[in-house]
């Protein structure tokens, strides 16, 4: 009886290694094998991707060929062609009247004013072609 658990407990033992094995090579295999699809799936998706950026990509170039064709402004703040009136009567009080205004003409004007107030007049007259 003895002998009978002595050899049975070998065998218990035997089997269990064998399934330690068998299971760590399971667990390698199986990490291989995520590994691969992982590298496949991202593939697919930055194929999509492109697919997509390519599409948006043509769209995109449609519409300024249209634009283009159409002869549209780029701007449509370039549509404004008055200066509001503020800065016409501040300008009125330099001398600066109606038409182009000389650059030069415009900073000796402005030197009362802080920094972003010469800004302000400079872009509104810029958007209303009046700077020469």
């Amino acid at each position: 009886m003895e002998n009978d658990e002595r050899t049975m407990a070998e065998r218990l033992e035997a089997a269990t290694g064998l399934l330690e094995r068998t299971l760590s090579w399971l667990e390698e295999r199986q990490g291989l094998l995520t590994g691969e699809v992982e590298r496949i799936s991202a593939t697919v998706e930055q194929s999509r991707r492109e697919a997509e950026l390519a599409a948006q990509l043509a769209a995109v170039e449609r519409e300024l060929a249209e634009v283009k064709a159409a002869g549209a402004p780029a701007a449509p703040n370039s549509l404004r062609r008055t200066v509001p009136a503020s800065t016409s009567e501040m300008l009125a009080k330099h001398g600066i009247g109606e038409g182009p205004v000389d650059v030069r003409t415009l900073d000796a004007a402005l030197a009362g004013l802080s920094l972003e107030q010469r800004i302000a007049v400079k872009s509104q007259l810029l958007r209303a072609g009046s700077i020469a």
